[in-house]
């Protein structure tokens, strides 16, 4: 005990031999030290409490996107059942909007689930509408002069008593309406205009150094293994999907942009939503920058909203630094942006 006492009573002594100069100095750095400590321990809690915070607003928001998604897409179901599309398409674009609106605070898998389920009620609002009116399919003209060598050739009109599709099947499977677009065309012009493409799924795949054109209101487009491609289009109710892509051009107005797989390629976009990359390089965006006659009715009739535009802002899900930008995508600078596309 008493060599205890002498080693709690030595820092006395020793400050004692140093002088009272010595022994102010260190009381004094002492309480700078523990304030030091105790800041470091309240922002430590604070953090603590924002992150709770933070994730007890996640749950409040994912428990309430659920619960009105899940009335929306019944409302959506019982609308097609009873035989009233224009209705349905309507809530629809109510419902995607909503699943837009909330992918910031809902988990990736929450996201995967709405976007399956709205694609489900798209694939069926379409199949609805060719049951329901048989003789108006939007299906392709036949072609007034040859196709170019290695262009697949677009179908013909369907006869009015061809059989209606069978109901909730998609557009390309068997018993469902035809694909609309282009396929394994080679330097050519190609367009579509607004009855083609009324409200339909649009696929460019394998084309090579064409320019497209598509003056109307699309339901979604999807591009995939395309190079050296422009593509005009005008509003897409719902997402835009490009894949396997390469220095190309896409001028695009939409809900959700998604891009995999694609290099060296320019983005002129309209998207109310983040734009999303993914495995993808040398992509760079600008603001949506083409009109043709007839476009103002075709916003309308998308549902989009043209005073919100987030071309700027991209989510690349292959870049987790949260403090340094991806090197993946860029803007395009001003000086390079085209402004005339006709």
């Amino acid at each position: 005990m008493e060599a205890a006492g002498e080693e709690r009573r030595a820092p006395a002594a020793f400050m004692a031999a140093l002088g009272p100069e010595a022994g102010g100095a260190a009381a004094a750095v002492l309480p700078e030290r523990l304030q030091r400590r105790e800041a470091e321990r309240q922002r430590g809690v604070a953090r603590q409490r924002e992150l709770k915070e933070a994730q007890a607003v996640r749950e409040e928001g994912s428990e309430f996107f659920a619960a009105a998604f899940g009335r929306e897409r019944e409302a959506v179901e019982a609308l097609l059942a009873a035989g009233r599309p224009e209705e349905a398409a309507a809530r629809l674009q109510g419902l995607q909007k909503l699943l837009t609106e909330s992918v910031r605070f809902l988990a990736p898998y929450e996201v995967r689930q709405g976007q399956e389920a709205v694609s489900r009620l798209q694939a069926d609002l379409a199949a609805r509408r060719q049951q329901l009116q048989p003789k108006k399919k939007f299906a392709f003209r036949s072609l007034k002069k040859e196709a170019a060598p290695g262009a697949e050739p677009r179908p013909a009109e369907p006869e009015e008593s061809a059989e209606p599709p069978a109901p909730g099947s998609a557009e390309g499977e068997p018993g469902g309406p035809p694909l609309c677009g282009f396929s394994r065309a080679e330097d050519r012009e190609l367009e579509l205009g607004p009855e083609e493409l009324l409200q339909r799924d649009v696929v460019l795949e394998e084309l090579r150094g064409c320019r497209v054109r598509l003056r109307g209101n699309p339901n979604t487009l999807r591009m995939r293994e395309c190079r050296g491609c422009t593509v005009l289009c005008g509003p897409v109710s719902t997402s835009v999907l490009v894949d396997g892509c390469s220095e190309c051009q896409l001028v695009v107005a939409c809900q959700q942009l998604r891009t995999h797989r694609t290099r060296g390629s320019r983005f002129y976009v309209q998207v109310t939503s983040k734009a999303v990359i993914e495995d993808c390089s040398e992509v760079s965006f600008a603001p949506y920058a083409w009109s043709y006659p007839g476009i103002e009715a075709d916003f309308e009739s998308s549902g989009l909203d043209r005073n919100r535009n987030n071309w700027n802002l991209v989510d690349d899900f292959d870049w987790l630094a949260s403090d340094r930008p991806s090197p993946n995508w860029s803007l395009i600078p001003e000086q390079e942006r085209v402004s005339c596309w006709d």
